[in-house]
């Protein structure tokens, strides 16, 4: 029995002698998480209680369409973050429901990801062959976006699960009783 072939490697002689970060350590990666995760923290800072936003006793129905107007409007800019989550929450259930839908957007973030956002500025995209610069790569992508979001049924089920979580939002808004 004859040993399985090795796979060919190539140096490069003016790399060497540096040590190359794997593209989930560049700065750019790390730098992205931090901005990241300090808006969350800071957006999160904002939340009101959920058991105000539940509160039982202060539902009333609204005598107008613009008191109801009003009232999402007042409720909306008092709970802004707490409505965002369940539009959030209503997107992600959708999304679970759904695995083939989660998992073609799951794919093109990571296409986004190691395509675009995390690779190496002095590293072209070369694809069979091919190198592909920057602005070639975005319009790859930015292809690729749109069709999947508006010709297959990702797209649907996102508008759909965002109007489900919009209708929620404005119904508690519009039955909420604002605090003046």
């Amino acid at each position: 029995m004859s040993a399985p072939p090795t796979l060919p490697q190539s140096t490069n002689t003016a790399a060497a002698g540096s040590a190359s970060q794997p593209p989930i350590a560049t700065p750019a990666f790390r730098s992205f998480i931090s901005r990241l995760s300090s808006s969350l923290r800071q957006g999160f800072s904002q939340r009101r209680p959920w058991t105000e936003l539940a509160d039982r006793s202060s539902f009333s129905k609204p005598e107008s369409l613009t008191e109801a107007y009003s009232r999402i409007r007042k409720n909306f800019n008092y709970f802004r973050v707490n409505y965002v989550t369940l539009i959030v929450f209503a997107v992600a259930v959708s999304l679970i429901t759904h695995p083939f839908s989660l998992l073609v957007l799951l794919g093109l973030l990571a296409s986004w990801c190691f395509l675009y956002l995390f690779r190496p500025a002095d590293q072209p995209v070369i694809f069979y062959g091919r190198t592909f610069n920057d602005k070639e790569t975005l319009g790859l992508l930015t292809a690729l976006t749109i069709f999947v979001v508006f010709l297959t049924s990702v797209g649907s089920l996102l508008i759909s699960a965002s109007m489900v979580g919009l209708a929620i939002v404005c119904a508690h808004g519009a039955f909420r009783m604002p605090e003046d």
